[in-house]
């Protein structure tokens, strides 16, 4: 059916619905639902039973055969809807075994998942609507498909408001940019997130939170958020170059170390390098932040200077930020690797534009329900696990004098 046509019968079905059923309340329209459900099911019980049989009800054919229609069964259906009542065809010889509704079976409401999971999937509304007609064979309109995916709203509250641990060694926060419609125009809206690792070296995502723009002041209102929501200390906060936004968490906890994102310094700096000196540069970055020991760092970052004196620019961007270099050799090896790099957000965001590449999302609400989808998959793929070398990790902050009080104390 050209997408046109299927686009009038929805309207169409649509204008009846409410024309006959005058809907005032979400509750009244799931009721409408309903109605319509069940015929809809019978409807295509009936043509079930006209392929089993090989002929359609009233046939002149009907006689010439030993099998027949002999009547209705009822049946009461599980629907995302409600309990819905259903006649199901029968024939004499008790051959027919419908396959939309197979024999036993009363829940059908996994349709809705399906269409949950296609959607946390980045799927978009006129796939899904496409997918579900291919193997169910009937259509759903894009606002069905619009009230399934809002069911998971209220766990999206409920998550994004939910009390958190009131420590973590070490959040990494970072911003992707989306393209939402608003009214007539699209914009680019901010994604923020923010992912932890807890003290037992457990991943989790505080939340996420939209704006459209990054700033300081948005990640403030974020930081004194978490802080709300039972959050008292963070050792380690890897972060990007916002301007501000070491201040904004520092005011907020004030213990913090901050740490500048190494692989942002690197992007940063070899914007100023032209693309046959890439290999060469990034290598002899690496023996500066990889270094065993803080003199071995400053020594190689002193040879590096003098290897690249062509790219003033470059060095320029390592200068400013060296104390955030010399700051990871005040702790150990296994927290170093760590601290360094936001790449653990960066990769969760690498995620979230898996989902987001089919195009705007009409209002933000449509846009959380997806990133909110794909979180609860990432969330059952960390389920059981640890970050890797824990064990050590927290070793290393025990022996650190400045941390080891504060570690024992959310040890405890």
């Amino acid at each position: 059916m050209a997408k046109s046509k299927r686009k009038e019968k929805s309207v169409e079905l649509a204008n009846q619905i409410l024309e006959n059923y005058q809907p005032k309340t979400v509750e009244d329209m799931q009721n409408a639902l309903k109605d319509i459900f069940g015929p809809m099911f019978e409807a295509m019980l009936k043509g079930e039973m006209d392929n089993h049989l090989g002929y359609e009800s009233n046939d002149k054919n009907e006689k010439e055969t030993d099998n027949r229609r002999n009547g209705y069964g009822k049946k009461i259906l599980k629907t995302s809807a409600g309990e819905v009542d259903v006649k199901v065809p029968r024939d004499r010889d008790g051959s027919f075994d419908p396959q939309l509704i197979p024999k036993r079976k009363k829940d059908v409401s996994a349709i809705e998942n399906k269409v949950i999971s296609m959607y946390a999937r980045g799927m978009s509304q006129r796939d899904i609507s496409s997918t579900i007609e291919e193997i169910y064979g009937f259509s759903v309109s894009h606002e069905m498909i619009s009230d399934i995916t809002d069911h998971v709203l209220p766990e999206l509250e409920e998550w994004q408001t939910r009390p958190l641990s009131n420590c973590y060694a070490f959040v990494f926060v970072d911003c992707m940019f989306t393209t939402i419609r608003n009214q007539y125009e699209s914009k680019k809206y901010a994604v923020y997130t923010i992912l932890g690792y807890t003290m037992e070296g457990k991943k989790e995502i505080l939340g996420l939170w939209l704006n459209e723009t990054e700033s300081k002041h948005k990640w403030m209102q974020i930081f004194d958020e978490i802080k709300a929501r039972g959050v008292e200390d963070i050792f380690f906060l890897s972060m990007d170059g916002v301007s501000g936004l070491e201040e904004g968490a520092r005011a907020i906890f004030p213990q913090v170390i901050v740490q500048r994102c190494i692989v942002h310094l690197i992007r940063n700096s070899i914007k100023y390098v032209p693309s046959k000196d890439y290999k060469a540069f990034t290598q002899a970055l690496r023996k500066v932040y990889s270094a065993p020991s803080l003199k071995a760092c400053q020594n190689s970052f002193e040879s590096f200077k003098q290897q690249w004196t062509a790219y003033p620019g470059a060095i320029d961007v390592w200068e400013r930020n060296f104390e955030h270099v010399e700051q990871l050799f005040d702790y150990g090896s296994a927290i170093r690797k760590i601290m360094y790099t936001t790449n653990a957000v960066e990769s969760i965001h690498s995620s979230f534009r898996k989902v987001t590449k089919k195009g705007a999302f009409p209002n933000e609400n449509a846009l959380l329900k997806v990133l909110y989808l794909r979180i609860k998959e990432l969330e059952t793929k960390w389920e059981g696990g640890r970050i890797q070398n824990w064990a050590m990790v927290r070793n290393q902050l025990l022996l650190h004098e400045e941390l080891k009080d504060r570690v024992l104390r959310y040890l405890e």
